[in-house]
């Protein structure tokens, strides 16, 4: 701590980690940036902007301590942001093997399941790195990176079993754009911030082969109600899906242009096979790999969640999405 202030350390190099500095830079004197690419470290040590990800941001690059030494940014962070895709976050740590992890506040600001664990990041922070859950948190939206680099006003939801560190965490990111709100209900609002990307793909297909509005209307309300029915079904507690970190969170990634779920999911319904989607995209669709995670921790309580089954079929058993769009048609309200 400084001045009563924690120092904070954000992980990640791409377009949220990004957007994650640049709110945080608003209200601290200093944040510790880790990213791989020595390449983008260099470019924004001389010039201030990641060279990769959201070009506009601009950086007072007094401010960031930007780094490729992992242990480095743990060791001067006393709450670190997470926001290294799932499919990377293992591999990054055991690359690694940074220590002193179980001592940090971390939030995640991953949208995606850890498939080698078919676990949750707060489950995979708690069982894999040691970090009590009091001191895990989320930071989730509906917010788009793309409009935090153009200051257009986006709300953030911030989780934590301990409010107060929640509180902490939003206060660090409200600014003049950025309304903030906090809960306690981290595995809800985690499943829920996995589960619509999962949903946006589907959306994405639909919009591909050519449905309409009117049918979007339908798969997205009914896509609400499978996240409740999931995340009641995981952790049954009072929430009120109805939330901005819920249904708002949902709303925009399946309807935004910013998506790239949605922009996945109308690549493959346009006929791409999944590999040259991602190919094409050169960015990490997190419902892909949200996908297959769900559908393995749904063997585990049996939910009813018919688009979200859809989908898996579609990535991961090669099924028609013509075909499996059409029989899904049949059962929804």
């Amino acid at each position: 701590m400084k001045n009563g202030k924690p120092r904070i350390g954000v992980l990640g190099g791409g377009s949220w980690a990004t957007a994650q500095v640049k709110l945080l830079c608003n209200n601290t004197d200093r944040v510790n940036w880790w990213m791989r690419s020595k390449e983008a470290i260099e470019h924004i040590r001389n010039y201030g902007h990641n060279p990769h990800y959201i070009q506009s941001i601009e950086f007072d690059k007094q401010k960031i301590n930007v780094t490729d030494n992992l242990q480095e940014v743990i060791d001067n962070s006393d709450y670190i942001v997470v926001a290294i895709p799932s499919a990377f976050l293992h591999d990054t740590f055991e690359q690694y093997k940074p220590t002193g992890l179980e001592t940090k506040v971390l939030f995640s600001a991953i949208k995606g399941i850890i498939n080698e664990f078919d676990s949750i990041p707060a489950r995979y922070f708690h069982k894999q790195l040691g970090v009590p859950y009091e001191q895990i948190g989320l930071v989730c939206g509906p917010c788009h990176a793309e409009e935090v680099a153009l200051e257009k006003l986006s709300y953030l939801t911030i989780g934590c079993h301990d409010i107060e560190k929640a509180e902490v965490m939003a206060k660090l990111l409200a600014c003049r754009y950025i309304k903030t709100t906090t809960t306690e209900d981290v595995f809800g609002t985690e499943l829920a911030a996995i589960l619509k990307n999962v949903y946006a793909v589907a959306s994405g297909i639909c919009h591909g082969l050519g449905y309409g509005d009117n049918f979007q209307a339908v798969l997205i309300s009914s896509a609400i109600r499978e996240i409740e029915r999931f995340i009641d079904s995981v952790h049954e507690i009072h929430r009120d899906v109805k939330s901005s970190a819920y249904l708002g969170d949902l709303l925009v990634t399946a309807y935004s242009p910013y998506s790239r779920n949605r922009t996945f999911g109308t690549m493959v319904g346009k006929g791409y096979s999944v590999k040259w989607a991602t190919i094409e995209m050169n960015m990490v669709a997190e419902g892909y790999y949200a996908a297959r995670g769900i559908h393995e921790i749904n063997k585990h309580f049996n939910t009813d969640i018919p688009i979200a089954d859809a989908v898996y079929r579609i990535l991961y058993e090669k099924i028609s999405p013509m075909m499996e769009m059409r029989i899904l048609t049949d059962k929804l309200s």
